[in-house]
Formats: C-alpha cells, structure tokens, sequence
C-alpha cells in the first residue's frame, strides 16, 4: 500500500443523485484501490490504487456540497487508503448536516483495531462492510450484493455490540 496525501484521493468517478448505495439520493465517490480482489465484483478496475485520477480533498468537498445530497465512499476501498477520506469527511461533518455511508471489504471488527480506519469509521453514519462473496449473491438484498455483508449503524455500534439499520 502506498502513502498518500492527506489533500487528494484517486477517484475513479463520481456519480451524482445515485439512488443504489444509500437510502435516499446519494453523492458517490469511488475511489482507485481495494486489495481484497473479490471474485465476481462489480468493479474489479477499482483495484488498481493508481487508477482514476487525484482530486484535492477541497475540491471533493466543493462538489458535494454542490450536489446537496448525502454522501457514500466506495470503490474500492476507502478504508485502503483512508487519510483523504478522513479529512474529507471531517470537512462534512463540521460544515454541512449530510450522512456518509463507506462500503468496504473490511470487517467492522477490524476496522475498529486499526487506528486509521478506526478514526474514519468514526466519522461516518452508516458502514456496509465485509467482502463480496460470490456464492452469497442475493439480487434482492437492499444496498448490499452478498448477504455476509452487514449495514451497520455506526454510532450505535462502537461499543462494541454490532447494531444492524436493515437486515
């Protein structure tokens, strides 16, 4: 994993108004990295963490504003590289009301071992976690594509009691 800035993230697209990772319509970053390479996914050109383009945290941050709508981290990862993210949803939290949702491959568990991810899950609504696992596919799961993965209330969540906002 290489070191990055605290002032951009590699972004692949961003998609305005999106209705699919999130309740309600969303802002979506995807960001370029995941090291989980999960079989069957949906954007396996996430991967490579070079990919997409630098976009300074600011900038980001101007153009959810702009959009006036909540906010979901994917990819990739987010929690690959999590130093932008953090600094990015710090800027949310303290000048706007939106939510942010992050998807990532991580186990909420682990993610809470790390200081980094810790700090960014801290920041964040709501977590979709776990890996994507192809043989647990359900088309009619909400927000999520295999039903390992978790959506979890985050504040309701860091004492250590995993609370679920939807099954």
């Amino acid at each position: 994993m290489t070191e990055l800035s605290t002032n951009s993230i590699r972004i692949l697209d961003i998609k305005y108004g999106t209705s699919v990772d999130g309740i309600g319509l969303r802002t979506s970053l995807y960001a370029a990295g995941c090291e989980n390479h999960c079989p069957g996914c949906h954007n396996p050109q996430s991967w490579d963490e070079n990919g997409g383009e630098a976009i300074e945290v600011e900038e980001l941050f101007r153009l959810i504003v702009d959009a006036d709508m909540n906010v979901t981290f994917s990819g990739g990862d987010p929690m690959f590289h999590p130093e932008g993210f953090i600094r990015l949803a710090q800027m949310i939290k303290e000048r706007t009301s939106k939510t942010i949702w992050c998807y990532t491959g991580y186990r909420f568990e682990n993610l809470l071992q790390h200081p980094l991810r810790r700090k960014l899950v801290e920041l964040c609504d709501v977590i979709v976690d776990g890996r994507y696992i192809e043989t647990e596919r359900d088309l009619s799961l909400h927000f999520r594509g295999s039903r390992n993965q978790r959506i979890i209330d985050v504040q309701k969540s860091l004492d250590g009691d995993i609370t679920l906002l939807m099954e």
